[in-house]
């Protein structure tokens, strides 16, 4: 009986005795494949620090389901271990780069086989034989002269400050702050960043409170490099971004980017630098009732739970919260959020492979992500991390969804109902 495509959703190739078996499932079962693994690769792998838990699959293919990437492709940690065991040189592989360290597969995997882990361990090696895609190892040659990844002067980092209409205090010039605010490179730079920056300023002088910003001083905080292999990179930055940190005293660091929160609470620490860190919305939540709001927003809105603040940092609650205190707004969760959210593509340097990504998937991530925000019947997408706003407002017109849902910053949400 010939294979049934549409209730399977791959068939391997079986070699047995070097005849291809791949259309009669009796034939394929009533013999016992042979099978010539290759160890090579494996061991190279679970030889870094880091790789270890590779070899710990026992392909039972729950992280598959869960992958965002195989949802628009093909792929998995299941059937990466799979092509490791069969030879597949994962150094110099595509594979190597379609992973965005969402998570998910770990939250499922009963041998905790960490991909967060693994993959930045491999990429490291593949980086430093130079075998990376064209348009990382520019984002890698940006961050190391101009201190961020998109190339821009880093004389103007506070440029942003400019049009911010409330008082943005320098720590250079202040010296000390209750909160010292990170505030990252494309809250920095990208016009759609920079427009949740200076919403974010208006909060919190309308709060009174004791803020100041590093501005020329800040460098990129290099998380997503790092696990796009550039560790050196990361260190170096780390290592600078602690020493300008030194200069100043403060009680607490606030940080825009979730991704800048995952490198200051658990990597910096093993630097030096260990600091109580906050993402704004965790910061703002409670002090929401302090807020003057003047305008009824009348929004439905859907929420994407970005994947450096909830599975890698644990935090759900703070960003519905700041949205269900806003005055006429109806929160209307999709089917996947919280610990089981999708992933918009841009974690492990996926914010900069969308190009290399293209020959590997049927749509991009982020716009698969947008019909699911669509279906909802949702007016308005509120995201909370900077790289979401670009990624989804392309996909809203990529998808030929303009005219259905806006997207917008939960911060900017906040300050359209403050009538600011």
């Amino acid at each position: 009986m010939p294979v049934d495509k549409s209730q399977i959703r791959e068939v391997e190739k079986v070699v047995v005795e070097g005849i291809e078996l791949t259309g009669d499932w009796n034939r394929m079962f009533s013999q016992r494949p042979i099978f010539d693994y290759e160890t090579e690769v494996m061991d190279k792998i679970t030889a870094l620090p880091g790789g270890e838990s590779l070899g710990w699959c026992y392909q039972c293919a729950q992280c598959v389901g869960v992958c965002p990437v195989d949802m628009v492709g093909d792929y998995g940690p299941r059937k990466i271990y799979r092509n490791v065991q069969a030879g597949v040189d994962l150094f110099t592989d595509p594979d190597l780069w379609q992973c965005t360290t969402c998570m998910n597969c770990l939250r499922v995997c009963p041998k905790n086989v960490d991909m967060i882990e693994i993959m930045p361990a491999v990429r490291e090696e593949a980086v430093l034989e130079g075998n990376v895609p064209e348009e990382l190892q520019e984002v890698f040659e940006n961050t190391f002269e101009y201190g961020n990844p998109l190339g821009e002067s880093p004389r103007k980092r506070a440029d942003w400050i400019k049009d911010a209409g409330v008082d943005v205090p320098i720590m250079k010039e202040k010296k000390q702050a209750d909160v010292l605010w990170f505030v990252e490179c494309y809250p920095s730079y990208h016009p759609r960043g920079k427009d949740a920056s200076r919403a974010l300023a208006k909060v919190l002088n309308a709060l009174n409170v004791d803020f100041g910003i590093l501005g020329v001083e800040e460098k990129c905080s290099c998380d997503s490099q790092r696990l796009a292999g550039e560790k050196g990179l990361f260190e170096e930055f780390a290592e600078e971004n602690i020493r300008t940190f030194k200069k100043y005293k403060f009680k607490q660091i606030m940080v825009t980017d979730p991704h800048a929160l995952n490198a200051l609470r658990k990597q910096y620490p093993d630097y030096g630098g260990k600091y109580d860190v906050v993402h704004y919305t965790t910061f703002l939540a409670p002090l929401m009732a302090q807020l003057t709001f003047k305008n009824k927003l009348g929004y439905k809105v859907t929420f994407h739970d970005p994947c450096y603040l909830g599975r890698h940092n644990g935090e759900f609650d703070a960003p519905r919260n700041m949205i269900n205190a806003l005055p006429g707004v109806e929160l209307i969760e999709m089917g996947r959020c919280r610990q089981n959210s999708y992933c918009c593509g841009g974690g492990g340097g996926g914010m900069w492979l969308d190009g290399f990504m293209a020959d590997h998937v049927t749509e991009r991530l982020s716009e698969r992500r947008v019909r699911e925000a669509v279906e909802t019947g949702a007016d308005v997408l509120a995201v909370c991390c900077p790289y979401e706003v670009s990624r989804f407002e392309d996909a809203v017109k990529s998808t030929g969804n303009e005219g259905k849902l806006i997207v917008k910053d939960i911060i900017e949400l906040v300050v359209e109902a403050m009538g600011v």
